[in-house]
């Protein structure tokens, strides 16, 4: 039986392998981070990503104070090709707003984006295989620190942020603004991911900011998965670090369900957040695309098989010569 194992193990090891380009065997979120992965859903597949949070805002120096709540819903369809992906977000929040002499409530989209991504490099796309260990089982399984994981998957990121309707959260927003982004997204091991985003928005407005959105999500099983993120924000209005943790459960290969805390670390204004969602894929249509991994051909083997070939083609003509 042991020898059966052995055998098994090593021709696992030494077949080529495969993987799909940008589909996963299980739903890839968004959510619960800020963060955007630099992965698309996959051609004709379409994700939403939905949820709901409360929210506690104070300004101890402007002596107000906001407590609402609001839903967000992002919309991701894979398009024309693997690396490509279009997408809606938006963002609808109401509130109630108190200072002094003041008492209103606050309704309205907080945010409206649409946009395009596409995987300018994917580290995992012709992947050469290293040649298995086939005298130690230890060596094909061990945990040591593989350099090539340094080597991130980049994506860009390009839309618009549409006004729609009464935004009382930007007053002074245009009605229009561009939104740019570089996504990298590393993989450590079987159980860490690492996604980074490069923020440009609203550039061509009297407010443009710069922005970094950092996550670190970990799998702890088939099912589990939990993160730490930080973000930055940089405009000449407002500057802060945002802070956020929380995890999301599979409960089934298309459906994803999460929950998230964040706080900022300033009191001008101080933030608290938390927040529950869902994202719910739909691959029906979806066609397993399958890219196979480089692997070059050991020069002996190329000869052998040339070789070989040859004296087929010469039995064959023998064969045909013999015949009355």
């Amino acid at each position: 039986m042991q020898k059966l194992k052995r055998v098994l193990l090593i021709g696992f090891l030494m077949s080529t392998s495969y993987h799909y380009a940008q589909y996963t065997d299980i739903i890839n979120s968004n959510r619960p981070g800020k963060s955007m992965s630099a992965y698309s859903v996959g051609k004709t597949v379409i994700q939403a990503e939905a949820g709901l949070y409360g929210v506690r805002e104070k300004h101890d120096l402007a002596r107000y104070e906001a407590n609402g709540f609001g839903s967000e819903l992002s919309v991701r369809y894979g398009a024309f090709f693997e690396q490509f992906e279009l997408m809606l977000d938006m963002q609808y929040q109401k509130d109630w707003y108190s200072a002094p002499l003041i008492d209103y409530t606050r309704s309205g989209l907080r945010q409206t984006t649409i946009g395009a991504k596409y995987l300018v490099y994917d580290p995992f796309k012709n992947l050469r295989e290293d040649k298995p260990n086939l005298y130690s089982w230890r060596a094909n399984h061990s945990n040591k620190f593989n350099w090539k994981q340094l080597i991130p998957a980049v994506a860009i990121y390009g839309g618009v942020n549409l006004r729609i309707g009464n935004n009382p959260f930007y007053p002074d927003d245009s009605n229009i603004s561009p939104k740019g982004m570089i996504i990298t997204q590393n993989h450590f091991g079987t159980h860490w991911v690492f996604v980074n985003n490069f923020i440009l928005d609203k550039i061509t407005t009297n407010d443009p900011n710069m922005g970094l959105v950092s996550t670190l999500t970990r799998g702890f099983n088939m099912r589990w998965s939990g993160f730490l993120e930080f973000q930055g924000i940089k405009s000449d209005r407002y500057a802060d670090y945002l802070f956020r943790g929380g995890a999301a459960y599979l409960i089934r290969e298309n459906i994803q369900i999460d929950a998230s805390i964040s706080k900022n670390i300033k009191d001008t204004p101080s933030i608290l957040a938390g927040g529950i969602g869902v994202s719910w894929r739909f691959d029906a249509n979806y066609e397993k695309v399958y890219l196979r991994s480089y692997k070059p051909e050991d020069p002996k083997e190329k000869d052998k098989k040339a070789k070989k070939d040859k004296k087929k083609r010469k039995d064959s003509v023998e064969l045909e010569e013999t015949k009355p």
